[in-house]
């Protein structure tokens, strides 16, 4: 559970791809496997994972104590290689809703998630059934309002703090949880947004950054996300259909990672 399980420091830290669908969860994580797994090898090369593979028939293989042992420390390492994956899904707490975990693939999913976008906006190669839409999670804490404004204000920082500066839209969904109002949220972000840069502007047509808070529960997932309009609302099903939708703003695959920060 994405709630559960974890002390505040990990959930704070918490990094992965939210993803939506229309019934069907199983099919939707299989797909989201495949879909990320296919990605991720050309943004950042093969997956790898500490220790060897595991090996069932070693050339010392016996009914002796060594052999025994040997076995016993490659099933361990096994346990800890699949924890160690790039994607883990989680329970979301909510129906139609899968939460896959990402690992090892530095501090903004946001570049992989807008690489997959991008590709779909150009090939129009429809590459999924089930999955609706895919988003970003960067970071995630409590979803009180006192909770969210606190590490929100630093968490915006490197997209929005003088002298980064850019026109913005917020938007806001909640799942299972009464915590929060939905203009009560969007009016206390922008207030927020305000206050790190004067020169930050709503725009609601064609933003260059969309600030992205998902609630489910008690748990608020947040992202920083460009060419939200273009890529139809990261909708995979809606990006693929050829119209006259604007065209993305940031084509070399950096997108979603703030000024200063590492590129890829």
């Amino acid at each position: 559970d994405m709630s559960q399980g974890q002390d505040e420091s990990k959930k704070r830290g918490r990094r992965g791809v939210l993803i939506t669908c229309n019934m069907n969860e199983r099919k939707c994580t299989a797909e989201a496997y495949d879909l990320l797994s296919e990605y991720a090898e050309q943004l950042y090369g093969p997956e790898t994972v500490s220790g060897r593979k595991r090996n069932t028939h070693s050339e010392e293989d016996g009914d002796d104590v060594e052999a025994a042992l040997k076995r016993e420390v490659a099933q361990i390492r096994t346990s800890t290689e699949k924890r160690e994956r790039r994607f883990q899904a989680l329970e979301s707490g909510a129906n139609n809703v899968v939460f896959i975990r990402t690992q090892g693939l530095g501090e903004y999913p946001g570049q992989l998630v807008h690489r997959i976008l991008q590709d779909l906006h150009t090939t129009k190669k429809k590459k999924s059934r089930v999955i609706l839409r895919m988003l970003p999670v960067c970071g995630t804490c409590k979803a009180f309002p006192e909770d969210m404004e606190k590490y929100l204000s630093t968490f915006l920082e490197p997209w929005f703090k003088t002298p980064n500066q850019a026109s913005y839209q917020i938007v806001f969904k909640a799942r299972n949880s009464s915590h929060n109002k939905r203009d009560d949220v969007i009016k206390s972000l922008a207030g927020l947004v305000g206050r790190l840069n004067p020169a930050n502007k709503v725009n609601l047509t064609n933003p260059e950054l969309t600030i992205i808070v998902e609630v489910i529960k008690s748990v608020c997932c947040v992202s920083v996300a460009r060419d939200y309009v273009a890529f139809k609302k990261f909708n995979l099903q809606e990006v693929v259909k050829a119209d006259g939708q604007p065209e993305p703003t940031n084509p070399a695959g950096n997108a979603d990672v703030p000024n200063g920060a590492e590129r890829i």
